[in-house]
């Protein structure tokens, strides 16, 4: 769906984004997201920016100003949408479970520093994930690293946790997994209602934390 989709009106497609549905569990791309190199999308960023800001009206010759469009564009590809390209995802090497280890793991308050695609405003809170071992395990970092690379993407925050989700249960190689998500969103927060009490939180549960005793298991050790 775009903007231009004929089958929704104006009001519609307000009401749609405002909704923060997403499209899929994948992030959309284009087939030709990775032909420039990090150095070319730099330079047409900041480009690009640098146009932002004279229609803005704001004067680049200031000192404070004449160097914020590289940094939006260093910021942009190198740290902020680094989760885009598939070749930083981490890699999650196993290990044999020499502790015959078979309860749940639970990794708890994993920082979340994302960015809401509809606005481009930042997405920030903390990420629970918890997997029961089937054979293997794997070095607790890697869990925090599987969190922030598609915490690296614009991204709504449905998308976000099935993402993170779906990596780990590919990643360890076992469908026992559970995350939860709670964060705050700037684009509600500092734009449109403005309500900077509110929250939102997501979550996704796999194998066995559909059961219910596991799934409060795994819920209570953080509340």
């Amino acid at each position: 769906m775009t903007t231009h989709d004929p089958k929704f009106t104006t009001e519609e497609l307000e009401q749609l984004v405002e909704a923060h549905l997403g499209t899929s569990i994948d992030t959309p791309l284009r087939e030709d997201a990775f032909t420039l190199s990090d150095e070319e999308k730099i330079k047409l960023i900041a480009s690009k920016f640098e146009d932002i800001m004279n229609i803005l009206g704001l004067d680049l010759k200031d000192d404070s100003l004449s160097g914020t469009p590289m940094r939006v564009a260093k910021m942009y590809v190198t740290e902020a949408f680094a989760g885009l390209n598939p070749k930083n995802k981490p890699e999650m090497k196993l290990f044999s479970n020499k502790y015959a280890y078979s309860e749940m793991l639970i990794e708890k308050d994993i920082k979340v520093h994302s960015h809401c695609e509809h606005h481009f405003v930042p997405i920030i809170g903390k990420c629970h994930v918890a997997y029961i071992p089937d054979g293997k395990v794997v070095g607790l970092s890697k869990l925090n690293r599987i969190v922030k690379h598609y915490s690296k993407r614009p991204q709504v925050q449905e998308r976000l946790t099935r993402q993170i989700a779906e990596a780990l249960m590919e990643g360890l190689g076992t469908s026992h997994v559970a995350v939860y998500l709670g964060a705050d969103h700037m684009c509600v927060k500092t734009r449109g209602i403005e309500d900077d009490g509110s929250s939102t939180i997501t979550m996704a549960f796999h194998g066995k934390f559909e059961e219910e005793n596991y799934k409060r298991l795994f819920l209570e050790s953080f509340k």
